[in-house]
């Protein structure tokens, strides 16, 4: 019991280094100065904390209606300080991203773990789509339940995957579109991974 208790508490800190990244404090993928890639933004060193090449950072259209649909849903749940259905809107396993590296959920526990680490909610403000991820831009709200402290009022901005109704990525996007990312880790670096089981404490 002791060694699920530990898990669960280890699982909970990795969390609580992107929580000021959540309530606005700065932007996760925001690197130094780098060279110019061919075609593309400039790059830097590879970085654990960079986001993911696949991931888009800017918008190419309108957004999909069922998707910012279930994307809305899920941020007045939070808002509103509803973890459980929060968590309802998510799908198994997920992928989340929020200046920690990748990490994966794989159990419900996880997903509630990962919601209630937000502890700002969101008002979506904008909405786009990007290859098959939704761009949004929220304005930082509070969350009945948590504090959010100086965060209330900031931008903020995600690439949410929706998938059967589901969201089953989750980015966290520098404020600045126009901003360089940084190169991703090597391919053989693996992607962070939560415990198979996170009990409750």
């Amino acid at each position: 019991m002791l060694k699920s208790v530990i898990a669960r508490l280890t699982f909970l800190l990795v969390f609580s280094a992107g929580l000021l990244s959540a309530c606005g404090g700065g932007e996760p993928g925001k690197p130094g100065q780098g060279a110019t890639a061919p075609g593309g933004p400039p790059t830097v060193a590879s970085d654990p904390l960079a986001l993911p090449a696949y991931v888009p950072t800017r918008s190419e259209g309108g957004g999909e209606r069922r998707a910012i649909e279930v994307i809305r849903g899920w941020s007045e749940a939070l808002r509103l300080g509803d973890i459980d259905r929060a968590s309802s809107f998510w799908g198994l396993p997920a992928k989340i991203q929020n200046a920690t590296p990748v990490l994966t959920l794989r159990s419900r526990d996880d997903v509630r773990a990962f919601n209630l680490s937000l502890t700002c909610g969101a008002i979506l403000t904008a909405a786009g789509k990007a290859k098959e991820f939704t761009i949004l831009k929220m304005r930082l709200a509070a969350r009945r339940g948590a504090d959010c402290g100086s965060g209330v009022g900031k931008p903020a901005r995600t690439a949410i995957r929706v998938e059967g109704d589901k969201i089953v990525e989750w980015y966290r996007l520098p404020d600045d579109p126009e901003a360089p990312r940084p190169a991703p880790p090597p391919r053989e670096t693996p992607t962070t991974t939560l415990p198979d089981s996170s009990p409750v404490i």
